[in-house]
């Protein structure tokens, strides 16, 4: 098996990042992630990447830049995801090494990550990748109108 080809996402990826968002809990369409998309690319602070396998994106990881006033620059993992039928390849973690080389260029101080309690199949990935949890949050929304 040879390693996934990794490179910047583009705006014809849409269909296929709107595919694996949709697997990911988030369902969402084609149009939604072109517009996303174009939010994303070229921003200095923000990344988004993909997996190729045979010519078909099957994973992607989308990373920021972060200051706030109560931490130092670090960069966070927005969304990580690979298909369902390519887990277990390596996918993932070509993904958040290409992640975490892109934050270390920007000189930030460490990755952050978060994922759903209930996913404990992530959970022992990102352990399996160096990190560990160092707090349990509510997420709290309010849908403006």
């Amino acid at each position: 098996m040879s390693p996934p080809r990794i490179r910047a996402m583009r705006r014809d990826d849409a269909g296929a990042v709107a595919n694996l968002a949709t697997q990911l809990g988030y369902p969402s369409s084609e149009v939604q992630l072109a517009e996303r998309i174009a939010r994303v690319l070229g921003r200095e602070e923000a990344a988004a990447m993909v997996a190729e396998d045979a010519g078909n994106v099957v994973a992607w990881v989308h990373v920021e830049l972060r200051r706030t006033l109560v931490a130092d620059q670090h960069a966070q993992v927005m969304a990580l995801v690979v298909d369902e039928r390519c887990r277990g390849r390596g996918i993932g973690a070509a993904l958040m090494a290409e992640a975490e080389r892109w934050a270390r260029k920007r000189r930030a101080n460490a990755v952050r990550v978060a994922s759903r309690t209930t996913r404990e199949e992530a959970r022992r990935f990102y352990e399996r990748q160096g990190y560990r949890l160092t707090k349990t949050s509510n997420w709290f929304e309010k849908e403006l109108a």
